[in-house]
């Protein structure tokens, strides 16, 4: 599994482009895959017969871990399959059941590495990582059936029963009436007898005050409704957001400033072919790169829970609209870049983007961030931090206003900002006089075109 950025840890298969069998050429397309961001194809590297397949559609695998075996047909790809097994770091990722596409399994060997040493919960083999996530929720782990090695129940296995509301609490898995021997429960009572379970969502972790109820089993949409399941990319999106509303104090004050400036500049430099790229928005971007070095409190992140770090350098978050859900790459160290530098750049990180094939490390190690819906008639709006930042700050839409001048009456092209920051860390006074400069900026902008 190839490596996309330092920060990349595992990738998920997401199809396979080639069947065991196939003759592969150097340079073709063996499988798609994708981080929690973006996409990629993974070509080969050798040339010969696609003789295994180590990990089948939809797995996750760690970077740096074989995932297939290409060579002449009948060659013992046993060493190869051997050290396809998953480490002790991502024993938890969902393995799908055995099938044609995992090949016979060869025994344990030393090339296995360091195992992660599983819990045995009532005889139920059970890895940490799920043994953590059951206790969060309150879920009896015995109720389950694991996805991993041998039978062993993967954190994967926890959440998908508590996902799908199958599963049962220690409390109600006392309460049921096992077919087994000697009365034990056993997996089968609890699938196919959903009354007596009770409905994961609706108990506190810790298991108190239970009320008995009824877990229902997903039911088919109704006519007319279609149920689609989040992407990898949109429950990363949906977790970002939730995290960073729930953990921040996140307070926006609106803006509006007088356009005529930077209006008038874009329409000169439209007449000029070096400049004709310039936007509106590069124009705030280059203009927010200049004054947030003043106003250090909102170039920063948070780390941990106390302690703020300042950056001394504007790497400027960019959200970028794609069909995947929204991103946000970084131009680093966006203060030493000119305006044509930053509008090209933008204009380049956004096809890559869109287009899936951005690398992880650009989305991630941003300072501040821009974003606007300007250019679908959105006045003003509430961003949301995109956290460990202290800050964004949205970019809204022109509208014709009226304000009184000298006593006359006169109309000119109003633009909204939004400033959301972080109240834990920011006051409303400093992020009113970042905004104060920025504005003074944006309505004085000019710079010549030669």
């Amino acid at each position: 599994m190839p490596k996309q950025g330092i920060t990349v840890e595992a990738c998920i298969i997401t199809e396979w482009k080639k069947k065991v069998g196939d003759a592969v050429k150097a340079g073709e397309v063996l499988f798609a895959y994708e981080t929690d961001k973006a996409t990629f194809e993974c070509e080969s590297t050798e040339e010969g017969e696609l003789l295994e397949i180590f990990f089948a559609n939809g797995a996750e695998v760690p970077v740096l871990v074989n995932v297939c075996a290409i060579g002449k047909a009948g060659e013992d790809v046993a060493r190869l399959r051997e050290e396809a097994r998953l480490p002790s770091t991502a024993l938890d990722s969902p393995r799908q059941p055995s099938t044609a596409l995992d090949g016979p399994r060869q025994p344990s060997t030393a090339l296995d590495g360091p195992r992660q040493p599983s819990t045995a919960i009532h005889g139920t083999r059970v890895s940490p990582r799920a043994r953590r996530t059951a206790e969060r929720h309150g879920v009896d782990v015995r109720t389950m059936v694991g996805s991993g090695p041998d039978g062993r129940i993967v954190e994967q296995d926890v959440q998908r029963a508590v996902d799908e509301g199958n599963c049962a609490t220690s409390a109600a898995f006392a309460m049921m009436k096992g077919s087994g021997i000697g009365g034990r429960v056993r997996v089968g009572d609890i699938t196919q007898s959903p009354p007596t379970a009770i409905d994961c969502h609706r108990l506190p972790p810790n298991n108190a005050r239970i009320t008995p109820s009824i877990a229902i089993a997903p039911s088919p949409p109704p006519e007319g409704c279609t149920d689609t399941p989040f992407t990898n990319i949109r429950k990363v999106i949906a977790k970002a957001m939730l995290a960073s509303l729930s953990s921040m104090a996140q307070l926006t004050n609106h803006h509006s400033f007088d356009a005529s400036a930077i209006l008038s500049f874009r329409a000169k430099a439209k007449k000029e072919s070096k400049w004709s790229g310039v936007t509106l928005n590069d124009v705030i971007l280059f203009a927010v790169s200049r004054t947030l070095p003043k106003h250090r409190i909102l170039n920063a992140n948070i780390v941990g829970e106390s302690t703020l770090r300042t950056f001394s350098d504007v790497h400027l978050g960019v959200a970028i609209d794609t069909e995947r859900g929204v991103m946000v790459p970084n131009l680093f160290k966006a203060q030493t870049m000119g305006l044509i530098e930053i509008s090209a750049k933008v204009k380049e990180l956004a096809k890559q983007a869109q287009g899936g094939g951005i690398r992880p490390d650009v989305l991630s190690g941003g300072s501040f961030t821009v974003t606007s819906l300007g250019a679908l008639g959105v006045e003003n709006f509430t961003p949301v931090i995109n956290a460990p930042q202290t800050a964004i700050l949205g970019v809204g839409s022109l509208v014709q206003r009226v304000r009184e001048v000298g006593g006359i009456m006169s109309v000119y092209p109003s633009m909204g900002l939004s400033l959301t920051y972080d109240h834990r860390v920011v006051d409303g006074a400093p992020a009113a006089r970042f905004m104060q400069d920025l504005i003074e900026a944006l309505e004085t902008f000019s710079m010549p075109l030669s």
